[in-house]
């Protein structure tokens, strides 16, 4: 039996990833975000959702660049890090061992420890109450090239232990389950 419940954002899980921003090492920063997605394949477009308050925000403003940084299992701590901590305190790079490396298309930078690194370049900002969604149109993929399969060419998410946020903890992604459209592909038997 369902019960109502208040409404909240409970659609979950999301990818806990690490959003760089900045033009010049001297304003170089990175935030912890998990209101991010996808909304569009062709162009291809993202989100982030960013609190006005954040030391990122202006920055990110200023320059409309950002590069989304998927974070993985062994990256955990630091993703969690630097998502509690303002980087008008700290050098969350130095602090967290991390390396800033110029994007190859935009101007902020991307995450060297990062598996696959967004590079995004804003559109739109939509301000919607606590956040501001900034639509982006992506503009260029950094991919490592030990997670990209030698014979299909595609990503290894599996292999690269992505990491998700669930309600304020952090996951493994866990067992492949099936992959687009095996509900409907007939077996070997023609079923």
């Amino acid at each position: 039996m369902k019960i109502d419940w208040k409404p909240g954002t409970l659609l979950y899980p999301l990818p806990a990833v690490m959003v760089t921003v900045g033009k010049d090492e001297s304003e170089y920063n990175l935030l912890t975000i998990a209101w991010t997605g996808t909304i569009c394949s062709d162009p291809a477009m993202c989100y982030i959702s960013v609190r006005p308050e954040r030391y990122s925000y202006p920055i990110l403003k200023k320059n409309m660049e950002f590069v989304i940084n998927l974070t993985t299992e062994e990256m955990a701590y630091a993703t969690d890090w630097v998502g509690v901590r303002s980087g008008k305190n700290y050098d969350k790079f130095k602090e967290m061992g991390l390396t800033p490396v110029k994007a190859h298309v935009v101007g902020a930078p991307y995450l060297e420890e990062s598996p696959l690194c967004i590079e995004c370049r804003v559109k739109e900002i939509i301000a919607l109450g606590t956040h501001d969604m900034f639509i982006a149109d992506v503009v260029n993929i950094l991919a490592d090239k030990q997670f990209i399969h030698s014979q299909t060419g595609a990503f290894d998410m599996e292999k690269a232990e992505l990491l998700v946020y669930v309600h304020g903890k952090y996951y493994g992604l866990g067992d492949l389950i099936g992959k687009f459209g095996w509900s409907v592909k007939k077996n070997a038997n023609g079923k």
